[in-house]
């Protein structure tokens, strides 16, 4: 299965140059039966990640902008007043997809972000009273612009723990940006990219990619981890149980997609910093903002006890 991640690594690359890691953090995500969180600058390529992503997977793709007069039902559905059948009926929202592109998620308001709280974490919505499912591969990418920009409201931790990994499109480097300004007109488009992974393939990795296996003092090692991030002062909040299996599963994921049978240590650190900053909170003195305490981890954790 492993050609077939690079397939799709290199089909997406087509799109968004120089950012394999962003790729594979995000297959890696969707892999481990996760959400993910995109947090940069407009104009960074969130939007054309997550497009490419479903293209490339053969998902169902939905796209909602978020914006701040939006309400619940926006996204979830509304029943609506049938003259005929003289009843109401549920007219379902975008949440009834595979793939669904939150875009600025963090310019609507809390009540319209909480909206999603219940579909990220169980994979159904309840609207007036009534529970109905969602897809089986249902799937969130969400991007936000940086608080410090005009008109955002931040997501609270409940909604931010629902993400297994938040992560950067960054600035492309010269080489990446020089073949973007050379593409113009040729450049290639979403639209263009092939399909190159089955849904039986997505299930058979999801399954396969839990089922990797850890070791006791790997096991050891997350727990020092964990432990260090409640305890150690700079702290304000550690991570939490779910988010220590969320590091644990994105960890198998990435071990799976290097082709190991085993999670080492470098699986950990490759995946901690995407699923812990966003979970971390500073306290006292310490300066810097969740990425650097994820960093601290990685610096003062030693991989032996």
């Amino acid at each position: 299965m492993q050609d077939i991640i690079e397939g799709v690594v290199r089909e997406v690359g087509k799109v968004l140059l120089g950012k394999d890691r962003q790729i594979r953090l995000a297959l890696c995500a969707l892999f481990s039966r996760g959400h993910l969180l995109i947090e940069d600058l407009p104009g960074m390529g969130k939007t054309t990640l997550s497009h490419a992503l479903a293209r490339v997977l053969g998902l169902d793709f939905t796209r909602v902008q978020f914006t701040s007069d939006m309400l619940p039902g926006d996204i979830l559905g509304v029943s609506v007043f049938d003259r005929n059948a003289g009843a109401f009926s549920f007219h379902p929202g975008p949440v009834f997809t595979e793939v669904l592109l939150a875009d600025e998620i963090n310019r609507s308001t809390p009540k319209t972000q909480s909206a999603l709280l219940e579909a990220m974490a169980e994979r159904q919505v309840t609207v007036e009273g009534e529970t109905r499912p969602l897809p089986a591969d249902f799937f969130v990418i969400a991007t936000q612009n940086p608080h410090t920009q005009a008109g955002t409201f931040p997501l609270p931790e409940s909604q931010l723990d629902r993400f297994l990994m938040r992560i950067e499109i960054g600035y492309p480097d010269q080489a990446a940006e020089r073949a973007i300004l050379a593409g113009g007109g040729n450049a290639v488009t979403v639209e263009s990219l092939a399909t190159r992974l089955s849904r039986e393939q997505l299930h058979r990795i999801q399954h396969e990619a839990a089922r990797t296996g850890a070791s006791a003092q790997l096991l050891d090692y997350v727990q020092r981890l964990v432990a260090f991030s409640r305890g150690a002062p700079g702290f304000a909040q550690g991570l939490s149980p779910r988010g220590a299996l969320a590091l644990m599963a994105a960890a198998r994921t990435w071990a799976y997609m290097e082709a190991r049978t085993h999670v080492v240590p470098e699986d950990v650190q490759a995946v901690l910093s995407a699923v812990t900053a966003h979970r971390l909170r500073a306290a006292g003195d310490f300066v810097g903002d969740g990425r650097a305490l994820a960093q601290r981890l990685l610096r003062e954790v030693d991989v032996f006890d």
